[in-house]
This record gives structure tokens, sequence and C-alpha cells, in this order.
């Protein structure tokens, strides 16, 4: 049987430090292997609910951790002047004696770019970002001088130094897509991210996934794959406390996340029943996305009654 492994995945939205701190806290204390922050201006819903920088984030989370890996899933590749998020991230490595991980991802939500003055542009123009960015800032991590003279990107003899503490910073893609962003990870990337798939979606990208390295000569076995999903558990199998967690979710993502596939709902029961299709769709590594307020007594519960059937650890 596949022994899984599990992360936590934030939202700094919402929130405060306080609570952002205890969350990473307690996944370094409880068996996660895996904790993130995701990298927006704005919330999905509105403009008004307050939000964290991630980057500045990161680098609390490299100080106040032990031993979890961590890293952002994902940075939107417009966002930050590659240069410059190649020196935030080395830093932040060598803050964490080398347990940083970094997402890069195409953007989304065109609300913060058009708010903040980022250009949002058709949806291949920001694959083709992405995978220029990607591309770029594996060689500011790894080589000694680096040209680049992209459409996007234009490096002149640029040294990103000191090196990474890794030898191999981990680098990941995040998004959905079978076509770019599988192609993207089968060529450059260390894993890819698959947010809120169901099983039978998970099973289809991986298929993508193959056929992508495949193309390009390359091992899938060598690129890793993890699915994110929404948790909204209850500490007890309560009829009406998961009704209170389903109105929950309509209002933080929005009505349509109860019909759309990835967002676990549910008492602990529940939650072992569907994280066992993913499991026997062949996925062993799942980050939850969890949604302040955190409810760390659910959160305790998925660590007591959920966690050991599917690590082995009890």
């Amino acid at each position: 049987m596949t022994t899984m492994r599990f992360g936590i995945h934030v939202g700094p939205q919402n929130t405060t430090v306080d609570e952002l701190r205890r969350l990473w806290r307690f996944a370094d204390a409880h068996d996660f292997h895996w904790f993130s922050v995701w990298d927006h201006f704005y919330a999905r819903t509105s403009d008004q609910i307050p939000h964290f920088e991630s980057v500045a984030l990161l680098s609390a989370i490299a100080c106040e951790t032990q031993r979890i890996r961590f890293g952002c899933m994902v940075f939107a590749v417009q966002f930050r002047n590659i240069g410059l998020l190649a020196k935030s991230i080395v830093t932040i490595d060598h803050l964490s004696g080398g347990r940083l991980e970094v997402g890069l991802g195409a953007g989304w939500h065109e609300p913060e770019y058009r708010a903040f003055g980022y250009p949002f542009l058709s949806d291949r123009e920001r694959l083709d970002q992405l995978e220029e960015g990607i591309q770029s800032l594996r060689a500011l991590l790894e080589q000694d001088a680096v040209t680049v003279e992209g459409r996007w990107i234009q490096l002149r003899e640029a040294r990103v130094l000191p090196k990474p503490l890794q030898t191999r910073l981990p680098l990941w893609v995040g998004g959905a897509g079978e076509r770019r962003t599988a192609h993207i990870a089968a060529r450059y990337a260390d894993g890819w991210n698959i947010p809120y798939v169901s099983p039978e979606g998970f099973r289809q990208k991986r298929t993508a996934l193959e056929h992508w390295c495949e193309v390009e000569g390359r091992d899938p076995a060598t690129v890793r794959l993890a699915v994110q999903v929404g948790l909204y558990m209850a500490p007890e199998d309560d009829d009406q406390a998961v009704a209170r967690l389903r109105a929950r979710l309509a209002e933080q993502v929005g009505p349509q996340a109860l019909e759309q596939p990835g967002w676990l709902v549910g008492g602990p029961s529940k939650i072992i029943e569907e994280l066992q299709a993913y499991r026997d769709s062949g996925a062993d590594w799942i980050n939850v996305t969890v949604r302040p307020p955190v409810d760390f007594e659910a959160l305790q519960a998925f660590v007591d009654r959920v966690m050991p059937h599917f690590t082995g650890r009890s």
C-alpha cells in the first residue's frame, strides 16, 4: 500500500500573523511533510479582504520551523523581476538550512493584475512567460553568469551569489493544464502541483505528464506529483457541523465549489473515504488547503484520525 505525504497549504488572507505562525508551527510538529502559502494580492471573492505577502512569510517560516519543507505554491511569474526572486529564494534557503522549494505559475486572478499595474495577457502569453521564467530561474540558481535575451526576460551576465544550500533547489510548476502546463513540467520542473481535481482527473493529468515526459525523453518518475485539495473537515462525523462547513465553503470560495472536484467536506470518515480514492488513483502526495480562521480542533482530528490511515503511523 502506498504511503502518502501530506502538506498544508494556506491562503494568508483574513488572518493574523499569530494565526499563521501557529499553523506553520503545528505543521512542523505534527508529521506534515510540507507547508506552503499562495501568492496573491487579493482573495478570489473580494479585494477588501486583508492579505499578507508570500516572500516575507517564507522568511518567517524558514526561521520558525525546524523540520518541514516549505515554499510557495505558486509564485505568479509576472509579479517579480526574476533576478530579485532568485535572490530572495537563495536567502530564504540559507535561512532555513536548505528546506525551501519553489513553485511558479502563470497567474489567473485578473483583478489583482489590473489593480497593481501588471498586464494581464492571454493564456498563451502568460504560459510563455512561465516557460521563460522557469528556465531563467533555474539558470540563475545554478549557473555562474547568466545571459537571457527573451521576449519577457533580459539578463546580462547576471550572477546570483551565494548559491542555494541545496545542490538542486526543487522548482515546481502549478496548474492543471494538460498541454502547456504539463509539458513545461515535464521539460523543466522537479514537480507538478495539480490543484482541485478529482481522483479520475488526477489519473488523467498523470497520463498527460507521462506523454510529455516521453516526448522529452525523461523518466516521469523524476517529476514529483502533488494534488492540492480544499479541506473543510469537522472534528467528528456530525451532519450539522458538515452542513455549516458547506455553507462556509460556499461563502469563502463561491457556491460553485460545492459541485466542483477537489473540495473535501465532511467528518473524519468521509475525508478518509475521499482520500482513499486519491490513493487508489496513484496519488502519494496530498496538500490540503486550509482557509482561516483555522479550526485547529479539526486539524488535530485530521492528524489523529485521518493521516494514520495513509502514513502507516499511529
